[in-house]
């Protein structure tokens, strides 16, 4: 097998990025998490019962990651395992197409939006393991800041075709631009929305392509069969763990990043059902508070990930999360008739434009965030189990990747007010960044 030069392994791990980013701008978050309030036609029981969804997903994660993180990393084999998480997100996704309006079944569609969504939570898992060994240290900050921009990238671009040639508004069957859903598709039955299921699967199967390609596994010496992998891999991670409080600093980034990544991914997760319920948006308007979120990600993504090589990944993850601590705390206070406390009259644009601006804000932070703590846990993990070391990351993650769904699931039907129900993600960043503190920006000690 003839040899790949290192450019060519840099871009085909950036392949991933590109082609996966769609589940989370299109699925998650801007086209189908919306559609799905819309057809319900309750926001706070859609907000309810996706946060229900999202949480027995993300515990179905957090058992599975660092085993299977270990298992790879006892065997030296990680392509198996991304072909097969990567079937998992293209049969999930373009099983969406069946969520149509006049036969929406709630828990099917949340069973395949959780078979895609645990198939790209896991195949990110073991290509973030490649990261390492792509450039020297202090090249990781803008190699990955890079990789999250063109993911951003990826997203802003499926994003656009879905509003221009696809998503119809309920009302007039017609996309953003005022044209029929193209290829036929019929507006009475959503159809056009509803692409958006095989379009991220289709996106995800041609541009993973390069990463297929360019990117193979390097078996280290030590390695072992797989099947003795398996059998080795639960003790080995028992092991792990138990020596994690021998490592303070490693110790304090997963608390820490379990808090504030969850706090994020809440953020991301009820932005747009929040902005149908609260503000009364259509899927265009959602569509336009996204690609304002989309295109700052990407920018800043990218000028984060050259912070972090500069300065170090520590300064920028305590500066967002300060970020995006106030701004959940602004969302709180945007409704239809105020804005930060100030009553506004019927009809105006002023909280259309505030929640704009926070959405700016959001992907601009959010950004940043994700792609300094990709390399922060480089330098905290130990470089020999770097695939373990992702899983227990995902373990982190996913052990509370139930707790910002499921508070604000509680809170909403608690109160019965969306607005209130978001207010749970104040505390887990400010969570978050109260264990930072612990962080050595160094790595492991």
């Amino acid at each position: 097998m003839a040899a790949v030069s290192t450019r060519k392994r840099i871009w085909g791990w950036w392949a991933f990025d590109w082609a996966s980013q769609p589940y989370n701008t299109l699925l998650l978050t801007f086209i189908f998490g919306p559609y799905v309030t819309e057809i319900l036609g309750d926001g706070s029981r859609a907000q309810a019962a996706w946060g229900y969804g999202i949480s027995a997903a993300g515990l179905v994660m957090a058992i599975l990651a660092p085993i299977l993180g270990a298992v790879a990393d006892r065997s030296g084999v990680r392509m198996p395992f991304i072909w097969l998480f990567s079937a998992m997100y293209v049969v999930g996704a373009a099983m969406l197409w069946f969520a149509a309006p006049d036969d929406f079944d709630l828990v099917r569609t949340l069973v395949f939006f959780a078979i895609g969504l645990v198939g790209m939570e896991f195949a990110t898992i073991f290509t973030n393991a490649y990261l390492p060994g792509l450039g020297p240290r202090e090249h990781l900050g803008r190699i990955g800041g890079t990789g999250w921009a063109l993911g951003y990238v990826g997203g802003l671009i499926t994003l656009v075709t879905m509003l221009v040639f696809f998503a119809e508004s309920s009302e007039t069957g017609r996309t953003f631009v005022g044209l029929s859903p193209a290829l036929g598709l019929d507006p009475e039955t959503r159809e056009g929305t509803r692409a958006v299921g095989p379009l991220t699967a289709i996106w995800y199967a041609v541009f993973m392509v390069p990463f297929f390609l360019w990117v193979r596994d390097r078996r280290p010496a030590g390695s072992v069969p797989v099947a003795r992998a398996a059998r080795e891999a639960l003790p080995d991670l028992m092991r792990s763990l138990r020596r994690l409080p021998t490592t303070p600093s490693l110790f304090a980034y997963l608390a820490a990043s379990m808090f504030y990544r969850d706090a994020l991914n809440g953020i991301y997760v009820f932005g747009g059902i929040y902005a149908v319920g609260v503000l009364g948006w259509g899927s265009v308007d959602v569509g336009v508070f996204g690609i304002l979120a989309v295109i700052t990600g990407a920018v800043f993504a990218w000028i984060g990930g050259r912070i972090d090589s500069a300065i170090g990944p520590k300064p920028v993850i305590v500066a967002n999360v300060v970020i995006l601590a106030l701004t959940a705390t602004a969302v709180v206070f945007v409704s239809r008739n105020s804005v930060l406390g100030l009553p506004v009259g019927d009809g105006s644009s002023l909280p259309d434009i505030a929640f704009y601006a926070i959405g700016a804000v959001i992907g601009a932070s959010g950004g940043m965030l994700q792609s300094a703590s990709r390399t922060m846990l480089i330098r905290q993990a130990d470089p020999a189990r770097i695939t373990e070391g992702f899983g227990i990351y995902a373990l982190a993650g996913k052990a509370t990747a139930f707790l910002a769904p499921f508070l604000i699931a509680v809170t909403t039907d608690a109160t019965g007010s969306q607005q209130l129900g978001v207010t749970p993600l104040i505390a887990l960043f400010l969570v978050g960044l109260v264990l930072l503190v612990w962080v050595n920006p160094e790595g492991r000690n």
